[in-house]
């Protein structure tokens, strides 16, 4: 759902309109100023902005597949949180994107999508423990990736949007380590 919205938005504001012009002088300035919106960002902020994207894409459905396999309780209240705050933070992420021309994933990449396939097949305290698990690991990388973007990114857009989630996720974080410890 989330890799349509994606590629939905991106259609809807491509704009493929055609037109000629008997202005050289015209045509020649128009394609000057698409030449300079469209260049490409910072590489560091693009493997950011892509890495983050499919960290949280993963997480999003590693928590869809939590909120059906996990009795009501925290475990399931967590995965809630994860759905709602990382599709918040993946909406302004696309649009960030959008205007630096940075192209996100929309499908999970391999290793991701083998720890999900794997994570389907599990159930009762095998898949609570792998969720959580999942959960400290991926967030530990995130608050690492946001922490060097929100310190070191060289596009103000998405430095500016590293340094104002960065406490939710490390609040992610801390919420799956409470929640591993009470499972051991």
């Amino acid at each position: 759902m989330l890799a349509f919205a994606a590629y939905a938005l991106q259609a809807c504001h491509s704009n493929t309109s055609t037109s000629t012009t008997d202005s050289t002088a015209t045509t020649n300035d128009t394609t000057k100023k698409m030449a300079a919106s469209t260049a490409p960002a910072d590489s560091g902020d693009v493997k950011f902005a892509t890495t983050l994207a499919g960290g949280g894409m993963a997480e999003i459905n590693f928590s869809k597949l939590a909120e059906q396999k996990v009795a009501a309780g925290k475990l399931k209240d967590f995965a809630a949180m994860m759905i709602t705050d990382h599709t918040k933070a993946a909406d302004t992420l696309m649009a960030i994107a959008q205007k630096e021309n940075i192209t996100l994933p929309t499908a999970l990449d391999s290793d991701h999508q083998k720890k999900y396939d794997d994570m389907q097949k599990l159930s009762g305290d095998d898949f609570n423990k792998a969720y959580v698990n999942l959960m400290v690991a991926d967030h530990t990388g995130a608050v690492a990736l946001i922490t060097g973007e929100s310190q070191n990114g060289k596009d103000p857009a998405l430095k500016a949007f590293a340094t104002k989630i960065l406490p939710t996720v490390q609040g992610h974080l801390d919420a799956a380590n409470k929640l591993a410890a009470g499972m051991k």
